[in-house]
């Protein structure tokens, strides 16, 4: 369904008002809102109903189990989303910046893989590993890319084959997270996904502590991850770069 436009944050109550954009990304436009006299961040898009649906109440369960994410706010009349928008809390906090601050990282990524082991995946989307056999899913289109390209990226995937999956933040980079003394927030949940959990712990300083062999394979299936979500940028041709040759 196509965003209808901001006039929709009218939904979240007569004082709903945008303050100021964020940054977003190219897929969403999003904004620092308020709602009910409090800070919020709201994000329009024009992802699907059940794809907004499963990332909603991805983000409520992380909640309950601790989780320190941002927090779907409803609609007057009780909806997680409307017509393209979800609005939801405003986290604060500062980025990783030391070994120490991404060990924290790699810490809570193990927890929300943990708590995810059998999640449905998110509708309309595949796993790396599902890429083996099928050439699209969500933002991926294997056709639009480059044989070779393709072939080297497969066999990156195919090193991930028969492992356990769970729901991966999919984009846990320092701009994602927000830190205080006392919890580690991830934000950002437009990229997440159930995947092979390795995927999300190619992290600075190998703060995740992978052995070498993981860690390559990790590395490998996740630069080809990036390189097929955004083909064909300068920066998925980077990332491509870094998948070896077969």
């Amino acid at each position: 369904m196509s965003p209808v436009g901001w006039e929709v944050l009218e939904q979240w109550g007569d004082g709903a008002a945008r303050i100021e954009p964020l940054a977003g990304g190219v897929a969403n436009d999003v904004w620092r809102v308020r709602v009910n006299g409090q800070l919020a961040v709201g994000r329009l898009g024009s992802r699907s109903d059940a794809d907004l649906a499963w990332e909603t109440e991805l983000l409520r369960y992380l909640d309950r189990e601790g989780l320190t994410v941002p927090v779907p706010i409803p609609t007057t009349d009780g909806r997680l989303f409307a017509d393209g928008l979800v609005v939801m809390t405003h986290v604060q906090g500062r980025g990783p910046e030391t070994e120490d601050d991404w060990r924290r990282v790699a810490d809570t990524l193990r927890r929300l893989h943990e708590l995810t082991k059998g999640w449905p995946q998110r509708p309309g989307w595949r796993s790396s590993t599902d890429l083996l056999h099928a050439d699209s899913g969500t933002k991926i289109d294997l056709s639009a890319m480059p044989p070779e390209g393709v072939a080297r990226c497969r066999a990156a995937w195919a090193r991930l084959a028969g492992r356990r999956t769970c729901v991966v933040h999919g984009d846990p980079n320092g701009g994602n997270v927000l830190m205080t003394a006392n919890r580690v927030a991830l934000i950002d949940w437009d990229e997440s996904r159930v995947d092979v959990p390795d995927l999300d712990l190619v992290l600075p300083h190998n703060a995740a502590d992978l052995e070498d062999g993981a860690h390559d394979v990790a590395a490998q299936a996740s630069a080809a991850w990036e390189a097929a979500v955004c083909w064909d940028d300068n920066h998925a041709v980077e990332r491509l770069a870094e998948v070896r040759s077969i």
